[in-house]
């Protein structure tokens, strides 16, 4: 099953006072890069996200934005350094004193300090967290799979309209490179009475060993049933379950091979364009299969 990389997918989850948001954004890579952002305090978890994430998806850039918002007492209370506040209070004052300025000196001066008013540092119950963020990120994962398998499909679709049309010039291919031995004879024979004049009497039985020597060298059957079994295998990939990107792409540089050698091979003019016509296919089939996990 053909499934792109490209897609996006969020989820919000919430469970014993604890809301768990997860969006995540996936691109192209050769390979699995996962870029995770959690708030401060669950810096612990992030390789149990990861893994997470791995068993899920295979190939592809994905970036992961976890946030937490929590609506218990203890999680919102906050704690006072009145030592430092009392420190930076008594330093202002004395500023106050020594330019002789009067007023008193306003809370909010105090708190510019930075570091009096905090959020309480508690002890957090990672495997209860754990068991929220999973959830989300699991519903979230699903739905990008989703989000994967839909743009697969137009992939799948647009594979499918190439393959067939690689089939048809294959097939002309084919048609045109049969009975190469008469074709050659033939060319021969003009050639030879061009360059003769016609004076030089042809003989048959060279004509055909020289014939049958060029008809050799461009004997593109190989090529052409390796290019058939390539087609092949690159349908079943593309039905197969698992991922199969890297495969498509490994076979596609073995059809552009097998063109590059017909092409070297071959001495009509004709066949050659329809080869350049396949490569030209090949290579949007290429383009595309680079989105393709």
């Amino acid at each position: 099953m053909i499934k792109s990389m490209t897609a996006f997918a969020g989820f919000q989850h919430s469970s014993d006072k604890i809301t768990v948001t997860t969006e995540i954004r996936s691109y192209n890579s050769r390979h699995l890069d996962i870029s995770l952002r959690v708030p401060h305090g669950f810096q612990s978890l992030e390789e149990k996200i990861k893994s997470f994430i791995s068993n899920k998806v295979v190939r592809g850039r994905v970036e992961i934005r976890i946030s937490i918002q929590e609506e218990s007492e203890e999680s919102n209370a906050f704690e006072v350094n009145f030592i430092k506040a009392s420190a930076f209070h008594k330093a202002l004052s004395q500023l106050n004193d020594k330019l002789e300025l009067k007023g008193s000196i306003p809370l909010e001066l105090v708190l510019s300090g930075g570091g009096i008013i905090k959020p309480l540092e508690i002890q957090k119950d990672m495997d209860l967290y754990w068991d929220v963020i999973k959830q989300s990120l699991d519903q979230a994962l699903t739905d990008l799979d989703q989000m994967r398998a839909t743009e697969g499909a137009y992939l799948a679709d647009d594979f499918d309209k190439r393959l067939k049309f690689i089939h048809q010039k294959l097939k002309q291919i084919n048609d045109q490179s049969q009975n190469l031995l008469q074709v050659y004879t033939e060319r021969l024979k003009d050639r030879i009475t061009v360059l003769t004049y016609g004076i030089v009497e042809l003989d048959p039985a060279r004509i055909t060993q020289e014939a049958a020597i060029l008809s050799d060298k461009s004997d593109i059957s190989e090529e052409l049933t390796r290019s058939l079994s390539h087609l092949d295998q690159f349908q079943k990939i593309m039905e197969a379950k698992e991922p199969g990107g890297r495969k498509l792409n490994f076979l596609l540089q073995e059809l552009n091979r097998e063109f590059n050698t017909m092409g070297s091979k071959i001495g009509n003019a004709d066949t050659a364009h329809i080869i350049v016509t396949v490569k030209a296919e090949l290579e949007k089939l290429r383009e595309q299969v680079q989105n393709v996990e």
